[in-house]
């Protein structure tokens, strides 16, 4: 028998003085970042921006190759970085942005799908919620409390 099953989101939208100011500190840096981009190809310019459970920030843009599939979006670029050299600290916030090359206003960005299953690996490593807040084009930010609200059906388990 045919079942409907509804799956609801909440997340919030805010105004950049919603922020708290290490949000706004994590936003800011994913900003500078996304101009150092290597994005000749779409000119797409993404920023990403991770804050560690220390305080600490780290940050990275995409980097994109000729041949298109190999490029890394800036999202799993900073995510894989923390791993490898910070592996014993948890990633709480991430912060994304993006514009296109030449634009003045930032454009509408959401992680791709391989993003969004490396946030969730990163969640599943620490076994905590990672807050991701993501720039909109008329100056919002959009904050989700984790990787869930973005990707319901996401893939961890291994073992059956």
């Amino acid at each position: 028998m045919s079942k409907k099953i509804k799956i609801e989101a909440e997340f919030e939208e805010l105004a950049w003085e919603e922020l708290d100011i290490k949000e706004q500190q994590l936003m800011m840096r994913a900003r500078k970042v996304s101009e150092k981009a290597y994005a000749p190809y779409s000119e797409f310019h993404v920023g990403a921006a991770v804050r560690l459970e220390s305080g600490e920030i780290l940050q990275s843009s995409n980097q994109e190759n000729v041949s298109f599939p190999v490029g890394v979006c800036a999202e799993r670029l900073v995510l894989g970085y923390a791993g490898a050299n910070f592996p014993d600290q948890a990633v709480t916030d991430i912060a994304i942005v993006a514009r296109r090359k030449g634009d003045e206003v930032w454009a509408g960005v959401s992680p791709c799908g391989l993003c969004r299953q490396t946030i969730n690996e990163t969640e599943m490593r620490f076994n905590q919620p990672i807050s991701i807040l993501i720039q909109n084009p008329d100056g919002s930010i959009l904050r989700f409390p984790g990787i869930q609200t973005l990707l319901p059906f996401k893939f961890d388990d291994l073992n059956g």
